[in-house]
């Protein structure tokens, strides 16, 4: 009923003559009915309601917020693919009555233009569009109208032209659109958009837009020729500028390049169009286009034609562009990888593959190549381009040809370097890349194999530590000299890839396809070979093959001692290897571990080595020796799990980051043995009295800290500013002290001159030259010392800063040593024992200074207890013993906490005692047998015994130090107890 009456907000009649508030509320109902996945959507309309709908949806398609037209032509394309009994024809034409651009007014226009576009995009998205040629014609032809409006539209009309060309069948095209796009496809040389309708045309159509129709259209057969040349740059170039925002390749762009490609004129279109025409073009977009176009073109190209474009102008242009170390040179950088990444995937043929990632290899910077040395894209190569790559890069290092390197050097470089060195340097810069790549294709490329890994690791190994005398072909890296020898750098830079190298191999999951090599990766095996040998054995035992050959010398020659310490750490691990006992393995693997990786470090630091390997070999012969299988009776002497604690300590001071990460992995096998005594060595380095009685073994290692350059230094530098202003008003204390002694210093040799006056004394005499000469000698001699007594005392300071920040990044590693322990032996009865310590070393650090260090190491600190401790899902159960212990434990946790005067050192105590009440609670006790329900199918009868079985709780002892703890948090003022500590042990235990 149109004329009812509908009632108001207020209550007073509103009168709706023609029901445009009930067609108003239908149309709503409408849409929010389209929005279940359920409902069909035919089912929805009648006719008028249809009527009234596509009326609002053609009205809205003009709509004064931009926003709203593309919805309101969704919904239109939504409502057309439903009814397919709508005639396109007709709605095209209510679309051109509503919207006409002749009869709107002037200043809405631009509305009416768009709601011609997006009428068309709706008619296309509905998907009936290339099937009603009528339809398909007229939309075209409003389109190429639309065309005139780009001020308003810009370039869209035309790409939607080309979209829905480039979806119409080929028999479509040739007999309903050819005629009306001819005018188009002729002044195909006049803007970019008419050009790529031309291009997307033959390539979809080319059994239409055969050569001999071009030649009709625009007066030649082909698109690339020499005739076109020209006009191709201009065009391009222009496309380029319209892309300057968004920086994307224009379509018409990599088209033109696919229709070259299929003319055969590739070459005539990328040297005369892109390097002798856009490259010279000064203009940011355009030599962007040019550099994406080449990792767009990288799939398309045969193997000759990579040849020449890998080697071409535009590619010296990206190096340079990319060697700047501009943002936008790194954005390029990491854009083209992606480029080389998606066709090194895509690609199956290993030539195709190993040009590109050659071309790209050999493009260089003064010798370095631009290629990131830690790409990752060489895990698509396949095994065979993966071989010959890796050969090339060996065969490089030795041999360096910079001649088939397409090397530049930047306007600096040019002005700065020495022609004397600059062969020289350039071979070194290739060559601490060429080995970093062969380092890293161990740990990047996925279809490596054992032979191809043990390879790269020698080839490092030999040429980090030994130099060929002559050729052998019994050794294969020493089957060919360097043409240039390796300087002392190169050595040194491939001894430090080498031992990162050898950190890969210790975590590399077992290689190959085999089953054995299956088996092995199903139990997390890794640092070994299919065969179940250590990959650091295998390269031990090249050592010594090339320590017993005559044909090389080590850069570093064996003392007699230091060759005898090798031979009896490889007998060491022969012996262990012998040892079948399965209950040892851990054990076997670790000491294994820990003896190679301290052999292979005798090749780098040879007087240090020497004294822990020979630790070492007593640790382990008293581990695996027949008095280790007998029952110990004196306690005083230490077992082999303590010496090899105090081992791993003494390594962890070390700065070799190779060694540390083993120390970890070691002491990770060597947790289950781990005693009391062996903890305590690790808990004395967090101890302050300790620190205070024995010199800590971190200074020690001070100079090599200094020779060798590692992440600590910049935490050195950033805590130099704050501890420097601490220390502010004592220096100028001791200060004011010098300069009263010294002024007395002075005094004394002015006096001894005779050059004060005393009172009474008034002789006018002056000294001679030879007096004044001397007492000059004499103040400067005074003032020397002073400055020495000055810098001695800050070199003082200086060096005990040094050590406190030595020993707190020492404290830090060997942090990870409690956490390792925390997590892998959480039902280990020792770790009551780190309770207090940690505790302890918490409160330490919030009372200590707030530099950048001790945040960190607080932080730390903090997360180890509350995740690795506190929140562990693991405990230990095995406490009926030791009840007394852990009650006594529990209530010391709890005074502290009352007694502290920080609240947030008080929550971390309360927190530790909570923690021991879960592992109370969680203990079966020996002497109470747990109370059993009735009915056992009752679920809840089952959790509320649960809830009521104390374990091994002492329920009446707790219950009375929780309530002086609560007592005392209701009656003092300044208590250290929260509300927030109680509500956590209620929630936890409420029983």
């Amino acid at each position: 009923m149109e004329g009812m009456e509908q009632r108001g907000s207020g209550g007073a009649a509103v009168t709706d003559p023609r029901g445009v508030l009930r067609q108003g509320r239908a149309f709503l109902d409408f849409f929010w009915d389209i929005a279940k996945p359920e409902q069909e959507l035919g089912s929805l309309l009648q006719d008028d309601e249809l009527k009234y709908t596509l009326k609002r949806l053609v009205e809205g398609l003009g709509a004064t917020r931009e926003a709203a037209r593309p919805g309101f032509s969704l919904a239109l394309a939504q409502v057309l693919q439903a009814f397919e009994e709508i005639p396109l024809c007709s709605i095209l034409e209510q679309i051109k009555e509503k919207h006409s651009l002749e009869k709107v007014k002037k200043k809405l226009v631009r509305n009416a233009a768009f709601g011609n576009f997006f009428g068309v995009m709706a008619l296309f998205q509905s998907g009936r569009l290339v099937k009603d040629r009528k339809a398909l014609l007229e939309s075209i032809q409003l389109l190429q109208q639309l065309t005139n409006h780009q001020a308003h539209l810009k370039d869209l009309p035309r790409k939607t032209l080309i979209d829905i060309t480039s979806e119409v069948p080929e028999t479509v095209f040739e007999e309903v659109l050819f005629d009306i796009l001819q005018g188009d496809l002729s002044s195909a040389f006049t803007s970019p958009e008419n050009l790529h309708l031309l291009l997307v045309g033959m390539q979809k159509f080319p059994g239409v837009l055969k050569p001999k129709k071009l030649k009709k259209l625009f007066g030649s057969p082909t698109v690339v020729n020499k005739e076109n040349i020209s006009r191709l740059v201009e065009l391009l170039k222009s496309a380029a500028k319209s892309e300057k925002k968004d920086k994307k390749l224009p379509s018409v762009v990599f088209d033109l390049l696919q229709v070259a490609l299929k003319e055969g004129a590739f070459e005539l279109f990328w040297n005369e169009v892109v390097e002798n025409g856009l490259l010279k073009e000064k203009s940011g977009p355009v030599s962007y286009m040019c550099y994406k176009l080449l990792g767009s073109a990288l799939p398309l190209l045969s193997l000759e034609q990579l040849q020449v474009v890998l080697k071409g102008k535009v590619m010296l242009r990206y190096g340079e562009h990319v060697a700047t170390q501009s943002p936008q040179g790194f954005k390029l950088a990491a854009e083209m990888e992606g480029y080389i990444d998606t066709f090194l995937s895509g690609c199956d043929d290993p030539e195709r593959q190993l040009a590109v990632i050659m071309g790209f290899s050999t493009l260089t910077n003064q010798g370095k190549p631009v290629l990131l040395s830690a790409s990752r894209v060489v895990r698509h190569l396949q095994a065979v381009a993966l071989q010959k790559y890796v050969c090339w890069l060996k065969d490089m290092f030795l041999r360096p040809d910079l001649d088939c390197c397409l090397d530049f050097s930047r306007n600096r470089q040019k002005q700065n370097r020495e022609n004397a060195d600059t062969a020289q340097q350039k071979t070194g810069r290739l060559r601490r890349w060429l080995i970093h790549r062969l380092v890293n294709i161990t740990e990047s490329a996925t279809r490596k194999e054992e032979s191809l890994v043990l390879d790269i690791a020698r080839f490092c190994f030999f040429h980090a530590f030994f130099v060929a005398k002559k050729k052998n072909s019994q050794i294969a890296e020493a089957g060919v000299l360097p043409s240039e020898p390796l300087s002392e750098r190169d050595h040194t830079e491939t001894e430090n890839y080498f031992f990162g190298l050898l950190q890969t191999l210790n975590t590399l999951p077992v290689l190959g396809d085999a089953a054995e090599a299956a088996a092995l990766r199903g139990k997390h095996l890794h640092g070994v070979t299919a065969d179940g040998k250590l990959w650091i054995f295998l390269l031990a035992e090249y050592a010594n093959k090339l320590l017993s050959s005559e044909h090389v010398k080590a850069v570093k020659p064996f003392t007699k001692e230091q060759r005898d310490m090798w031979d009896r750490t490889l007998q060491s691990v022969k012996n262990l290897q012998k040892k079948g006992n399965k209950s040892e393995s851990a054990k076997i693997g670790a000491f294994q571990q820990l003896l190679l990786s301290m052999a292979i470090h005798l090749f780098k630091n040879q007087s240090e080595t020497v004294d822990v390997l020979s630790d070492l070999l007593s640790c382990t012969e008293r581990a695996f020796g027949k008095e280790a299988r007998k029952k110990k009776t004196d306690n005083s002497e230490p077992g082999w799990v303590e010496v090899m604690v105090e081992i791993l300590l003494s390594l962890l001071a070390q700065p070799s980051l190779l060694l540390r990460r083993i120390s970890k992995s070691v002491f990770v096998w060597i947790c289950p043995s781990l005693t009391k005594r062996g903890l305590q060595l690790i808990l004395d380095v967090f101890d302050p009295n300790q620190e205070q009685n024995e010199e800590s073994a971190v200074v020690v290692m001070e100079e090599s800290n200094k020779k060798t350059k590692s992440a600590k230094d910049t935490d050195e530098e950033g805590s130099e500013d704050s501890s420097d202003e601490d220390n502010t008003d004592s220096e100028d204390e001791k200060n004011e002290e010098v300069d009263d002694n010294f002024r007395s210093q002075l005094m004394k040799v002015l006096q001894a001159g005779n050059t004060l006056v005393c009172e009474g004394d008034k002789s006018d005499e002056e000294l001679d030259d030879e007096a004044m000469m001397a007492l000059d000698k004499n103040i400067s001699a005074l003032f020397a010392e002073q400055q020495k007594r000055i810098q001695a005392k800050k070199d003082e300071k200086d060096r005990i800063r040094k050590e406190k920040i030595l020993r707190r990044d020492f404290k830090t590693k060997v942090l990870d040593l409690i956490d390792v322990f925390l997590i892998k032996q959480a039902e280990n009865p020792l770790v009551f024992d780190i309770i207090e310590p940690l505790l302890q070393l918490i409160e330490q650090c919030m009372n200590s200074g707030s530099d950048k260090q001790e945040v960190d190491f607080l932080q730390k600190t903090a997360s180890i207890f509350k995740n690795s401790l506190c929140r562990n899902k693991q405990y230990c159960k095995r406490v009926a013993s030791l009840q007394e212990d852990v009650h006594a434990l529990v209530q010391r946790l709890v005074q502290k906490a009352c007694k502290h005067s920080d609240s947030a050192v008080a929550l971390y105590y309360f927190s530790a005692s909570l923690y021991l009440l879960k592992v109370l609670k969680g203990n079966t006790s020996s002497t109470l047998p747990p109370p059993e329900p009735k009915k056992q199918s009752d679920s809840r009868a089952q959790q509320a015994c649960q809830l009521l079985n104390p374990g091994c709780l002492n329920v009446q002892k707790v219950a009375g130090i929780y309530q002086q703890a609560l007592t005392q948090f209701f009656s003092k003022r300044n208590s250290p107890l929260t509300c927030s500590m109680f509500q956590d042990l209620f929630k936890r235990f409420p029983v």
